[in-house]
């Protein structure tokens, strides 16, 4: 048996508690991956891998004046020297330098396929080529060697790097950064270089300056592929405690294309800018699945003429399509109206801060000054070296006889040295100088030059030194540098600033053609009775019971029918139920009043919020609020069988943005909503063909608040799901429906009480193994029901055509092809 290797010397075992080893370690990873990774530092704004890129390239001499180099090799020598990583991330970063979608002022120059806005990725760093671009020199580098910035030793202490670059400019506002740490992130949207020269220039004259007039100077972010911003609260917000949301809007115009042979003229939207980080082709992908889904109607045609000159997406519409509704439609359901959700949060003498604006900018302001004294620190001492050295050789060359015979005489270099300092009262250094003079600088040329010389250090030494000892004198050059920057690299603005009040006046006035002044100025009228019609696809109808078209229609058209009939008015919301468990409200008077022009109606999904549309995969229920809502309950049941039961009262005062009234797990999803009342039963169906009854009461199903995640209702066997779920009273009849298009109707009689969690009774038989339950349906009040299958067929069937088989198996109510199945069973219309 092998000797066991004594690690620790002397056989000591240093007893640490678990969670605090734990606690330790975890703390050092996660500052090594805040510091050394994720988060920018407030001072040059770079992350660690792209200020060794700059540095990289500067060492290799890859100067705006010199030839592109092939990327390859700066990754090679970045990787080699500073940055011990994988080379893709290496590329991934300098590729993002480049990009001048991507960045606001790329400090890289390429010369290549560095990838697109359509998300294409770019090509192999053996391909593409690369050099400094001339803001990334002059504003990062310049200052680079004169000793203005702290230097570190490499990975493994064979090379030295720079701890920061002196930058000239702050650039963590110029470009913006984005990056997520342990624990937190950083996004920070990008500015103009102009505005921000003006911020800092106006900071340094008065560090006072408030807030109001320092963003009257920035009034907001720029992006580089423009478009507008959305209001100014986001950016205040962000701007004051270093975290807010911006909402972007892509630049859209309205335009007539010409008619074609054949064809009449129409009208397009164009979209010349997307918002920042949009990808254009999945955008346009987007789009067009929700067209042909039907969630976006009113468009005939997409084509993206896009060229090297600029974006250009064409929207077609259709003739009865009114512009500025299809634009709301895109703006709530595409990414042509995001949020930038805005953190200006980096590092501040090592540590991760969440700043303001002002604190970023006094930061940079900060470590500018702390350079800039570096640097004519540096300048000085190097001038006073030089002007020491001038004044003995100007002395040498007053008193040449002597020099010469000194030299003559002396037997080797070291005495004619102490000679020569002694005689003249020279210091070493400059005994040293006149020793290694060449005799051509004995000229008189050479003497007139030394003495220009000796004049022009002194002056700069004069004016090093007031730089140094007046801080008013430093500042005034660094707002020199800083407009010097501002002339050479500034530029217009990319992306326009809209108040919401020039949004809304602008939506109102395109709607004046076909809208009526009493419908623009709704909410200042009375309420105005409505009636809702919601149909299975998901459209809903806004209807005047004083219109003749406002006949209530339950009948199945080709390929949709009315499921669900509101009577409310325009003041009142309807609350929209989603299977992600969230609530959503909607205003009656918000919902377009159908016309002749739009029978159909218009896309429930369409008329919710952002969050809603992003999260959203069905709408589960639609319901309004009764007088009397206090005294009711509703039922809700998940997928996987979990239930609860709450009160209406919760359902009041629900913001845009919605509420949360039942928990979900991960891979479970609400299916079922029931209103009751206690003293009713409920009944729920299994895809086994189990169902299950009980009491509804405090007992069996208390009511509980929206945080809770519900009790388990059914015990359901592995590859079972719920399938229905209704409340009943004992007379009633039940048809279940399975996926083969077998039917079975059955009294709640039939059924036995039981308990919440059992596993039900078996009441279904399948004819074929692979056939399930697919639906259970109550048949009180209903006269036909509508079956729809996976391949979006309809099938109209009469209750009264339907008996009570008493076979376990039921009877065959609908033929279906082969591959087909029944998914829904709704019922529709009123028994005679």
């Amino acid at each position: 048996m092998a000797k066991q290797i004594n690690l620790l010397g002397k056989g000591q075992v240093i007893t640490t508690a678990l969670h605090t080893e734990m606690q330790r370690s975890y703390l050092e990873y996660a500052m090594s991956v805040i510091v050394g990774r994720a988060l920018p530092d407030v001072r040059d704004g770079l992350k660690p891998v792209h200020r060794r890129i700059l540095y990289a390239m500067h060492e290799l001499g890859l100067t705006p004046d010199r030839p592109y180099r092939k990327c390859a090799r700066v990754v090679g020598d970045v990787l080699g020297k500073y940055h011990p990583h994988g080379d893709q991330s290496v590329y991934d970063a300098l590729v993002r330098l480049v990009q001048d979608f991507s960045s606001r002022y790329p400090l890289l120059a390429g010369h290549g396929n560095f990838g697109s806005v359509d998300n294409d990725p770019p090509a192999a760093m053996r391909y593409t080529e690369t050099r400094l671009a001339a803001v990334g020199q002059e504003g990062m580098l310049t200052e680079i060697g004169d000793e203005t910035v702290e230097f570190i030793g490499n990975f493994d202490n064979s090379q030295e790097e720079p701890t920061v670059l002196p930058a000239q400019l702050p650039f963590l506002l110029l470009n913006g950064c984005a990056g997520i740490a342990v624990g937190m992130a950083t996004n920070i949207p990008p500015h103009n270089l102009g505005e921000i020269v003006d911020g800092l220039i106006a900071l340094i004259d008065d560090p006072e300056l408030s807030d109001d007039k320092l963003w009257e100077l920035i009034p907001g972010p720029d992006f580089p592929t423009g478009g507008e911003i959305v209001g100014y609260a986001g950016i205040r917000e962000a701007y004051s405690s270093g975290k807010g949301s911006i909402v972007l809007r892509g630049i859209v115009k309205v335009e007539e294309i010409p008619a074609s042979r054949g064809t009449k003229k129409r009208t397009a939207l164009i979209v010349t800018e997307l918002p920042f980080q949009v990808n254009k082709a999945a955008w346009i992908e987007k789009m067009a699945d929700l067209v042909n889904q039907g969630k976006l109607v009113g468009i005939s045609d997409i084509r993206d003429e896009s060229d090297r000159d600029g974006m250009r997406v064409v929207i077609e519409l259709k003739r009865d399509a009114h512009p500025q509704d299809i634009l709301q439609h895109l703006y709530h359901q595409t990414a042509l109206q995001t949020t930038f959700g805005a953190i200006i949060l980096a590092l501040v003498d090592g540590q991760p801060r969440q700043l303001s604006l002002r604190q970023v900018l006094q930061e940079f302001l900060k470590f500018r000054e702390d350079t800039l004294n570096r640097r004519y620190r540096y300048e000085l001492d190097k001038a006073e070296s030089r002007v020491h050295l001038v004044a003995g050789l100007l002395q040498a060359l007053a008193n040449l006889d002597d020099v010469i015979n000194i030299l003559r005489q002396a037997p080797d270099g070291s005495t004619a040295k102490m000679t020569l300092s002694t005689r003249l009262q020279l210091t070493d250094v400059q005994a040293d100088a006149i020793l290694s003079m060449p005799l051509r600088r004995l000229t008189s040329l050479e003497q007139q030059h030394l003495q220009k010389e000796f004049t022009e250090l002194n002056q700069q030494i004069s004016l090093l030194r007031n730089l140094l000892e007046d801080r008013k004198e430093l500042l005034k050059a660094l707002k020199k540098d800083l407009r010097s920057l501002k002339r050479k690299y500034s530029d217009a603005r990319r992306t326009k600033i809209i108040t919401v009040v020039e949004t809304l006046t602008e939506e109102k006035t395109s709607r004046k053609s076909t809208t009526s002044k009493e419908e623009v100025q709704q909410t200042q009228q009375p309420p105005e009775p409505a009636i809702l019609e919601i149909t299975q696809r998901g459209y809903i109808r806004r209807l005047s019971p004083n219109n003749k078209k406002g006949k209530i229609d339950n009948g199945v058209t080709e390929n949709d029918f009315v499921v669900q009939t509101e009577i409310t008015d325009t003041h009142k919301d309807l609350l929209i139920l989603t299977n992600s468990g969230k609530v959503y409200p909607i205003t009656v008077g918000d919902i377009p009043l159908t016309t002749g022009r739009s029978p159909r109606g218009t896309p429930l999904i369409t008329m919710l919020t952002n969050t809603a549309q992003g999260n959203i995969e069905s709408i589960i229920s639609r319901f309004s609020l009764s007088e009397n809502y206090q005294d009711q309950q509703i039922v809700l049941l998940t997928m996987q069988g979990r239930i609860k039961r709450l009160s209406l009262t919760e359902f009041t005062n629900i913001s845009r943005r919605g509420i949360t009234i039942l928990k979900l797990k991960d891979d479970d999803q609400l299916s079922f909503l029931q209103f009751t009342n206690p003293g009713q039963n409920l009944i729920l169906a299994s895809s086994s063909g189990r169902l299950l009854k009980f009491p509804i009461n405090d007992e069996q199903l208390p009511i509980m608040g929206r945080g809770a995640m519900g009790l388990q209702a059914f015990r359901l066997l592995s590859n079972q799901q719920m399938v229905g779920c209704v409340n009943v009273h004992q007379d009633e009849e039940l048809l279940l429906v399975t996926q083969e298009g077998y039917g079975k109707i059955l009294s709640a009689n039939q059924l036995k009480s039981a308990n919440r969690g059992d596993l039900g009774t078996q009441i279904l038989k399948f004819t074929n193994k692979t056939d399930h339950l697919a639906a259970m349906i109550s048949l009180a009040d209903i006269g036909e029901i509508a079956v729809m299958t996976n391949k979006d067929k309809i099938i109209r069937i009469a209750v009264s055509s339907l008996s009570n088989s008493k076979d376990s198996k039921g009877e065959l109510i609908c033929s279906l092809n082969r591959d087909e199945t029944i998914v829904t069973v709704k019922g529709i219309g009123n028994r005679e």
